[in-house]
């Protein structure tokens, strides 16, 4: 590693932000084309309804109208694909209805698109969707889950009976209820992990720009994987030649998940600019993302936990109704399953474990992965049941959950849903967190707090989480779509400087940064002599972009992979320059050396002698260096840790403030603390957020009552404290640079965490449980119904 403190584990402060701070970036709104139009969505009011016809005309005579498309005018085009095929318990497929661009002769949420309206200006594009006419017979929504399946006279799609998507199970039943019929005492539990919106600072943006030159096809869009959104339009949209379609995302502010899918959109603007022969842009708006963009969580669970009489967890059943939305987005159906139902294991040595899930159609915007994707709502029921578990039973949280850990020498573990942690000391995350949160302290905190006529509570939580979803054999035969590898190119300059092209995608997370400290570290080359490209699919290689915590896991190793390549290519230059044997030629600090002499060629000049030939061995080498390396993961990656939170509440309002919280995680290697940390706060925010103030809600006639920030209640900087985290390593087993993954912890093991505290803080009014958010008026209900 070079010393000037830019290689591996050092706090480098990210080198993107420097545009950003000035405005310099590029997003896709930054983005005009030469003779450029707009488009504008005619979206439904209803939730469910029949469209009987829609009259165009008068909009269509409106100034500065280039054309206004309906569904009739894309019947070419296939329906939005659904990324993974789940079967139900009896081995049959899922229901998988069409997903169509514009709604066909039924609209199914308020917010599906009916037209699409292109103009010289966005404001005429507004003006002449006003005065369309569309025809509608308002139909029966289906919004209540367990009424959807269960009696419910109203289908969303006809093909799905009981508006059933899929009936899925994971675990050995029998045994799970053998160990219940064995059990000293069942703790039980009936919760709901509320819908999310999720809120990127930056809306959706897509522009098409169809080449009647060329006939190729040009996407600028807000996406977190560029190629996939190539392949699923090309292959299954579009039908035409992946070689004829380019996607660019550029700078991307914030996605959580939301800007991994393939949207309507996108197919939409790029086949309107090929039917005018002029680029389409659109840019959602805030209401419209609310009514849009693919919204997060949406479960209903019934858990039981088993635990014999000295507290050991003999079993775990979990039934969950997880909603889908009105139609399956790119990653909607892995969620609720092999994302949820195999981290059901946590950190404990449950022997029996059985999940249900049936995945369910309503008349409501699609559900998708929301950062965590699965794993939250897996940690969430299975904290809170700890903690009932030890209420119930007069044991203390911290020591039942002790009592229970999977020790640091049982791995690798296999859990008896479907995965093999391969590495993790749980005792030390959580003697860190009780250590840094002052847990001894906290009774005296507590009488405190009650002199002041105030109630408080300490909540504590412990997570894993599965990243870099893996190995693609094995998802393949569990309905994955996609392979699950990613790439790297890394090319040196002939003057030794570095490019790298990755097919990670960066959009917050600091990539530019951390790929190129790990480029610094391994080939000795200065920081700010590297460069990081991503984001465009004319430039980089077929990868599979960021989301659930992949990038430097999946990303970091293929480039690893990559750099092992350069190296030891640049070690025969360098033994036929040194007139030595490659095996006697050590790379040392950015060198290349003979073995026990001082003999030795700057990574530079082997570099230039790649390029500049005149002493090279062509019998053996082509010139150049550069190279390319695909990493396909054995495994997940498996970061875990403990969460302590502590909160005050105001018994007259019900205010709940969160007064301390500490994060003790354990991600492997760390490349950049700063940047770690980083991704943490945010994590964290976003976990407090759902836990006290964030909620979806739709009314019985699916009309979403929650689609703004009037209504949806997002949390500020001033509802926090300062947070404190910290890291313990241990280095994963089977990836090249012994990283986990960091990016979603914060939103997995807080929310468990913050509920916690709640209902400790208010125990002695009999509260055993209250479903999130906890809002200031839930929480005082709680109090004075009980009082």
């Amino acid at each position: 590693m070079p010393d000037d403190g830019f290689g591996i584990g050092a706090p480098v402060k990210r080198v993107e932000d420097s545009r950003f701070l000035q405005g310099k970036g590029q997003y896709v709104d930054d983005i005009d084309l030469k003779n450029q139009t707009y488009a504008y969505l005619l979206r439904s009011p209803h939730a469910h309804a029949a469209i009987y016809g829609i009259d165009a005309n008068a909009a269509k005579a409106a100034p500065g109208i280039v054309e206004i498309f309906t569904a009739e005018d894309f019947e070419t085009l296939g329906g939005l694909p659904c990324g993974w095929l789940i079967h139900n318990r009896d081995g049959s497929p899922m229901t998988e209805p069409k997903h169509p661009v514009l709604a066909e002769g039924k609209v199914r949420h308020v917010g599906d698109p009916v037209a699409l309206i292109v103009a010289d200006s966005l404001e005429q594009a507004i003006e002449a969707a006003d005065l369309i006419e569309v025809s509608y017979e308002e139909l029966a929504a289906v919004v209540n889950m367990p009424y959807a399946i269960d009696g419910s006279p109203a289908l969303v799609h006809e093909e799905a009976a009981n508006n059933l998507c899929f009936d899925w199970e994971l675990g050995d039943c029998a045994a799970t209820n053998d160990a219940f019929s064995n059990a000293a005492h069942v703790a039980k539990i009936d919760l709901v992990n509320q819908r999310l919106v999720a809120n990127p600072i930056e809306t959706r943006a897509v522009i098409g720009d169809y080449n009647t030159a060329t006939g190729d096809y040009t996407l600028y869009t807000t996406s977190q994987n560029p190629h996939a959104i190539r392949l699923l339009m090309s292959a299954f949209v579009l039908a035409v030649p992946e070689h004829k379609v380019r996607v660019i995302s550029p700078d991307v502010g914030g996605g959580f998940g939301s800007k991994i899918y393939h949207y309507a959109e996108e197919a939409l603007m790029i086949s309107a600019s090929k039917k005018i022969g002029r680029p389409v842009k659109w840019v959602s708006d805030r209401s419209e993302a609310f009514l849009s963009d693919a919204q997060g969580r949406d479960h209903v669970t019934h858990a039981e936990l088993a635990l014999d009489d000295a507290g050991k967890f003999l079993g775990l059943r979990v039934e969950t109704l997880a909603n889908m939305g009105a139609y399956l987005s790119t990653f909607s159906t892995v969620t609720p399953t092999f994302l949820h139902g195999t981290l059901l294991a946590g950190q404990y040595t449950t022997p029996a474990i059985y999940v249900s899930v049936k995945a369910i159609f309503t008349n409501t915007v699609p559900v998708d992965a929301y950062r965590g994707a699965g794993r939250p709502e897996a940690s969430y029921l299975l904290e809170r049941l700890v903690d009932v578990a030890a209420q119930e039973t007069g044991r203390d949280p911290v020591e039942i959950r002790r009592l229970n850990f999977i020790q640091a020498d049982q791995f690798p573990y296999d859990t008896p849903v479907a995965l093999t942690y391969d590495i993790g000391n749980y005792d030390v995350t959580l003697d860190k967190a009780l250590a840094a949160a002052d847990v001894p302290g906290f009774d005296n905190r507590k009488k405190e707090s009650k002199e002041r006529g105030k109630l408080r509570g300490l909540g504590i939580a412990g997570y894993i989480e599965a990243c870099g979803i893996a190995p693609s054999a094995v998802v393949g035969t569990l309905g994955a779509r996609a392979g699950l590898y990613e790439s790297a190119v890394v090319r040196v300059n002939p003057t030794g400087s570095v490019t790298v092209m990755t097919g990670s995608h960066s959009h917050g997370q600091g990539h530019e940064t951390t790929f190129a400290q790990l480029v610094s570290d391994r080939l000795g080359v200065p920081f700010d002599q590297i460069n990081v490209v991503h984001g465009d699919t004319a430039k980089v290689p077929f990868g599979m972009g960021t989301y659930g915590s992949r990038s430097l896991a999946v990303g970091g190793s293929a480039l690893a992979k990559a750099m092992d390549k350069i190296v030891e290519k640049g070690r025969k230059i360098a033994a036929h320059i040194l007139e030595a044997s490659s095996e006697d030629i050590e790379f040392v600090d950015g060198a290349y050396k003979i073995a026990g002499t001082d003999k030795q060629l700057t990574f530079g000049e082997v570099a230039f002698a790649a390029y500049v030939p005149h002493n090279y061995p062509f019998d053996e080498l082509e010139p150049g260096l550069e190279e390319t390396a695909f990493y396909d993961p054995a495994n997940f990656t498996y970061p875990a840790g403990t969460y302590v939170c502590e909160v005050e509440i105001d018994p007259e309002t019900g205010v709940v403030e969160v007064c301390s919280f500490h994060a003790s995680d354990d991600f492997g290697r760390v490349i950049n603390p700063m940047i770690v940390a980083g991704q943490v706060h945010g994590g964290l925010a976003q976990g407090i957020g759902q836990a006290l103030y964030e909620h979806g809600i739709y009314d019985n006639s699916g009309q979403l009552l929650t689609g703004s920030y009037m209504d949806y209640a997002m949390p500020r900087a001033d509802n926090f404290p300062q947070f404190t985290v910290d890291t313990s390593v241990t280095e994963c087993t089977h990836n090249p640079l012994g990283v986990k993954g960091c990016g979603e912890a914060g939103a997995i093991g807080s929310p468990p965490a913050v509920i916690n505290a709640i209902v400790n803080a208010l125990s002695d009014y009999g509260v055993s449980h209250m479903d999130m958010p906890a809002t200031p008026e839930k929480v005082w209900r709680a109090i004075h119904d009980n009082f």
